[in-house]
């Protein structure tokens, strides 16, 4: 077999060269004809050689007890959370490693409070009177008289309304991304995300807003808790009825879908050639007919149900993987998927499986037997021992020597909601609204950036989530191909050189002037460049791109008290203003602009 020996930066370089591509156009949701920078594909990287040194792992599970500082602070917040936040790094650096880890997991914080809900901001001005046309079900008359919807107010309450639910669709995953923004110094919106890729499912499949928000708030209010509870929960949700035919699944009609898919892809897993059956596969269907949609609540408060009539009453045994287990049959199908999902978490493979998903989400996608033998069996315990709460196993990996080891740090190669998000978050940015309207196109606008980048939240590829943590070998290398690198750089290019209007007052723009006044001495051009190129690179810098760096910044001079001047003369107010941000700004962008699309930028 032919391998390439590009190494990471000459093929960064190369993508970055490749402009034969034509861009491509596509239809927005607003019916306008958009062009992206570059198509949408799913191309993969060039196979890579084998490494020629092997580096050994050292560390294990036993707590980390070395140096706490910025380098170790920085590696724990860019894993758990969108991005560097420079205030949440000095906070991190205030407390201790275990008071650090239990502020992220909220140990010893408030009490989880749902957020509040999305709202109907999906009103266009120049073309409506701002109330939302409540279109009730002829067969539904006593909706009649139904008050219209309001700016500002919540659609998540309101009933079924087939011409608004594309637009609440999008109303809720602008919701979505504006909570991962805000998230503040908590793990939970990247668990939320990493549950949506576990039981991955898709917005554009249940066209309800309501169902995909209540999906959406179902993971998040269980992300810290307990594995196999939010299974069963899940299983019964509306979405997931609906996504994988559930609701079509009757002792008439057996439909296998789900049942296939809570065993390999929720559950079990096929990493252990020595699995569930076919057959087992068909007995758990027939455990789970019966539950279904709610049909009398669809258009109010969509609900799922269990039918005793559609429901196969007969025994289902199943095979020697699973011990040869009987589940009795009966009226209750509850007590039916009760004794289905024990019988499943009674596997170790359970356990396995997803300490490895976990273990790819948080650390690396390479388990060597080393890191199988001493990180991943051993969470796989402690996840059994507490009865599949999810919160120990996250502490003892997030506190562990294995975690803070110098090999996994620096070696993720960032997704594009680490690249939209996490960059908006460096810049302590806020999502510009001066009107509900500004609110949704702004998000809007954010959608797709990410859909380019192919990581839409609410929508991966299919039910086996997105392929970066699940396609072997390339694994994180798959969000990274000539089409996304490309669109990776648009997004920062756009971001410095004007940024995304909705008018001529509401711009979302990357604001280099006052990111570079949060650093110690912003007036020193070295200072500077090495506070910046810390909080926005992983991966150490040489002397070489930081004089580089300087030179982009300086504009050429050879004397750093050219840059200084500039600063203090702008940050004095003594002089035209209007004259020294600019030049400022010109400068910063350049820089910034520069350093944001190095490939060490990809990685975290």
């Amino acid at each position: 077999m032919t391998v390439t020996t590009l190494n990471r930066r000459s093929f960064f370089q190369k993508l970055r060269s490749n402009t034969e591509e034509k861009p491509v156009e596509r239809t927005d949701f607003f019916g306008n004809k958009i062009e992206l920078f570059a198509p949408i594909s799913s191309q993969e990287l060039p196979l890579v050689p084998p490494p020629t040194t092997t580096i050994a792992l050292v560390g294990g599970l036993e707590p980390y007890t070395g140096p706490w500082d910025y380098e170790q602070a920085a590696h724990l917040l860019r894993r758990t959370t969108f991005g560097l936040k420079k205030s949440d790094l000095e906070t991190l650096m205030s407390l201790s490693m275990d008071e650090a880890v239990d502020k992220l997991l909220g140990i010893n914080e408030p009490a989880y409070m749902e957020p509040a809900p999305p709202v109907y901001n999906y009103y266009n001005p120049i073309d409506n009177d701002g109330y939302e046309e409540v279109t009730v079900p002829a067969n539904l008359p006593f909706y009649d008289g139904l008050p219209a919807l309001a700016l500002g107010e919540t659609w998540v309450d309101r009933p079924y309304n087939n011409d608004a639910e594309g637009y609440r669709t999008e109303s809720f995953r602008g919701w979505w991304l504006n909570l991962m923004l805000g998230q503040g110094i908590s793990i939970r919106e990247r668990m939320t995300l990493f549950w949506h890729n576990h039981f991955a499912t898709q917005t554009e499949s249940v066209f309800y807003g309501k169902v995909c928000y209540n999906h959406n708030q179902l993971l998040r209010g269980n992300a810290l808790g307990n594995f196999k509870e939010l299974t069963k929960l899940v299983t019964k949700d509306v979405m997931m009825l609906f996504y994988l035919n559930g609701y079509l699944n009757n002792k008439d009609a057996p439909d296998e879908n789900y049942a296939r898919e809570l065993q390999e892809l929720f559950t079990i897993g096929k990493d252990n050639p020595d699995h569930y059956t076919e057959e087992d596969v068909v007995q758990a269907a027939r455990v789970l007919t019966g539950w279904t949609i709610d049909w009398n609540t669809y258009y109010t408060d969509i609900q799922s149900v269990f039918y005793t009539g559609a429901h196969d009453q007969g025994d289902k045994q199943f095979s020697a993987f699973y011990n040869n287990t009987i589940i009795q049959g009966g009226t209750d199908g509850e007590t039916e998927l009760d004794a289905l999902l024990t019988m499943i978490f009674d596997k170790n493979e359970v356990s396995e499986y997803l300490c490895r998903k976990l273990y790819r989400w948080f650390v690396y996608y390479h388990i060597d037997a080393t890191t199988e033998q001493n990180v991943i069996q051993p969470l796989a315990q402690i996840f059994r021992d507490n009865n599949y709460d999810i919160l120990p196993v996250l502490e003892t990996l997030l506190k562990s020597t294995h975690f803070f080891d110098a090999v996994n740090k620096g070696c993720y190669i960032k997704t594009p909601v680490d690249v939209v998000i996490g960059s908006m978050r460096s810049f302590n940015m806020d999502l510009p609204s001066n009107t509900m309207w500004d609110d949704f196109v702004i998000k809007y606008f954010l959608r797709n950036f990410l859909e380019s980048m192919q990581m839409l939240p609410g929508d991966p590829p299919n039910v086996a989530g997105w392929q970066a943590y699940r396609q072997s070998p390339q694994f994180y290398r798959m969000w990274i191909n000539s089409n996304t690198s490309r669109n990776r750089n648009f997004y920062i290019y756009a971001m410095f050189s004007g940024g995304l209007a909705t008018s001529q007052t509401n711009i979302m723009q990357f604001d280099a002037i006052d990111f570079a006044s949060q650093f110690s001495d912003p007036g020193n051009a070295v200072t500077l460049i090495d506070e910046v190129t810390k909080l926005l690179l992983p991966p150490p810098v040489s002397d070489t791109m930081k004089a580089f760096l300087k030179a982009i910044l300086l504009s050429g001079a050879q004397n750093d008290s050219y840059w200084t001047v500039a600063w203090f003369s702008y940050a004095d107010g003594g002089i035209d203003q209007q004259m020294w941000e600019t030049v400022l700004k010109t400068r910063l962008n350049a820089m910034l602009g520069y350093l944001m699309t190095l490939p060490e930028f990809q990685l975290a």
